[in-house]
């Protein structure tokens, strides 16, 4: 059997566009003699709908769509994924489904068993599990169609407690009692750097496991937050990986599954790379997906604007940003300088305006009423915001996005102005930890100098106050990031990270920054999601919880 992987770009509730696509790439493969095509996890609809799912208007017009692909299966047979409605009067109203298409029609459906609620998916808020499993047959092939993480349970696994947790059904254990051929998975697994190559082995796992060939089409693109990165492979029943598409971008190909030829997979590329190219799609697609033309943020000459100016540059295009650089009397002369030549290295309009006449229109203002008291973080945060309403200004003039620069290590600290330097549409680096900045800075300047050197190398400051660097508040960020990662990702305790060689005094300061600042972050824009426990919609922490 020729099988055909269709690895696209879905627009959620775009139904137009999705079902459009589906159709072309049908088409595509027929041409090719494809017998079967498959297609990602809710293709139809987009992955997350989330209570768009509630509306009947939507679940109807994801029927719609799927009756206009099911015409056009006349000589070749398809698996796309869509929401089916729950027939049975008990349990959730919709099912999560892969839908087998063939003759001009739907032949059978199969609902995803094990739904995700862990980090950023809640699933079973919409979808009922599904109970039954059962093997077809086309073309002489028995096919065993799965939805996602149907084939990556783990029996037994650990839970987080340590407890054993045990499916009451391995879906794949059922299904290979039924003697396929072949295994069909089909899926939305977003990106996320510290788990890359997690996916692949429990796929190589299962194919040796079962002896069974398996076939695996994620989706790539980005739905806001979740960035989807690609990588559909054929593995054989051996577990060896004999093809692989690309990663962060559309691609299609037909493999034979009684001779898939030689191994083609993809070249190794770095977690540093990865990001980026998450990155750059996340950028873009958000903008392509909201009809946003264009975007703006402050250039202030420091690492993390900098490195959001390349991102912004290389998903748009120099020619669709336009950046305000804004210094006040504590700006050095050489950060004006660093932000105006990376200015002009990537070809952005700029426009300098200094901010000093507006903070002491404002501190004189304010001055009867601090009258006596020492200059402290109120003063500093007057510049944030100063530069806050001249930037959120640029984009109301000229219908820009602001471009938030935030890292993930200053977002996790609270080291930010709310109204001020959290200002933005989008959160670009509110997911990458400042260490990682600095990587990102060096392999983008890999191929000749982009990012003025200096900016790399000087001290982090935001300066706001004469002779600041980020350490006089902070510990130094090879300690920070590496005590961020441990309580939130591998959400460690204080004891524990103490127990790995972190001064108590340090933990206990950082966690407690860490904690007190939930609030800003349930404040700021939506975070591009390129690890395993993102801000937002990954970590839902209360405001007012004592820890």
């Amino acid at each position: 059997m020729k099988i055909a992987l269709a690895q696209l770009n879905y627009h959620i509730g775009n139904f137009e566009d999705n079902s459009e696509k589906i159709i072309r790439h049908l088409s595509l493969a027929k041409s090719k003699g494809a017998d079967l095509v498959v297609f990602s996890e809710l293709s139809v609809t987009g992955y997350y709908p989330h209570d768009l799912l509630e509306r009947k208007e939507f679940i109807a017009r994801a029927e719609q769509a799927v009756n206009k692909i099911a015409k056009e299966c006349s000589g070749i047979a398809a698996i796309i994924g869509a929401p089916v409605i729950n027939q049975s009067e008990r349990g959730k109203k919709l099912f999560n489904s892969a839908l087998f298409l063939a003759d001009g029609k739907v032949q059978s459906t199969h609902h995803k068993s094990l739904l995700p609620t862990y980090d950023v998916f809640d699933e079973y808020r919409h979808f009922e599990p599904n109970k039954e499993f059962r093997v077809i047959s086309y073309n002489g092939v028995r096919l065993a169609i799965t939805v996602c993480e149907d084939l990556w349970d783990e029996q037994p696994t650990k839970n987080e407690f340590g407890r054993d947790k045990l499916y009451q059904n391995s879906p794949l254990e059922e299904l290979s009692k039924q003697n396929p051929d072949i295994v069909i998975n089909i899926s939305a697994s977003p990106f996320s750097y510290n788990q890359e190559n997690w996916r692949k082995n429990i796929l190589v796992k299962k194919a040796q496991a079962y002896n069974l060939p398996i076939v695996y089409v994620n989706q790539v693109g980005a739905q806001t937050e979740l960035i989807f990165d690609g990588g559909s492979v054929y593995i054989n029943g051996k577990g060896e990986i004999i093809k692989e598409l690309a990663y962060f971008t559309e691609d299609f190909m037909i493999i034979d599954a009684g001779n898939p030829g030689s191994i083609s997979i993809q070249p190794k590329t770095g977690y540093i790379e990865k990001i980026h190219d998450a990155l750059v799609l996340g950028i873009h697609d958000y903008f392509a997906k909201m009809d946003f033309k264009s975007a703006t943020l402050g250039l202030s000459g420091g690492i993390d604007s900098a490195v959001t100016l390349v991102l912004a540059a290389r998903a748009l295009g120099p020619e669709n940003i336009r950046v305000l650089l804004m210094p006040s009397k504590f700006s050095s002369a050489h950060s004006v300088n660093d932000a105006r030549e990376l200015a002009e290295n990537l070809g952005v309009r700029y426009d300098i305006v200094n901010i000093q006449d507006v903070v002491d229109q404002f501190n004189k203002g304010l001055s009867p009423i601090f009258e006596g008291l020492p200059h402290d973080v109120t003063e500093e945060n007057i510049q944030a915001r100063a530069r806050g309403v001249y930037v959120m200004a640029l984009s109301n003039k000229f219908e820009s996005i602001l471009l938030n620069t935030t890292n993930k290590s200053e977002c996790a600290v609270g080291y930010g102005t709310l109204y001020g330097d959290m200002n933005g549409g989008l959160a670009v680096l509110a997911d990458v930890y400042k260490t990682d900045v600095f990587k990102m800075s060096r392999f983008m300047n890999k191929d000749g100098e982009i990012i003025p050197e200096n900016t790399i190398i000087k001290p982090p400051s935001a300066e706001l106050k004469p002779g600041q660097k980020d350490t006089d508040s902070l510990p130094e960020y090879d300690d920070l990031d590496q005590i961020l990662f441990k309580y939130i990702e591998l959400n460690q305790t204080p004891d524990e990270i103490i127990r790995d060689g972190f001064q108590e005094q340090v933990v206990n300061k950082v966690i407690r920054m860490v904690n007190i600042n939930e609030y800003k972050r349930f404040q700021a824009p939506p975070v591009l999601r390129i690890s395993s426990k993102a801000f937002g919609f990954g970590r839902k922490m209360p405001l007012v919880a004592k820890y």
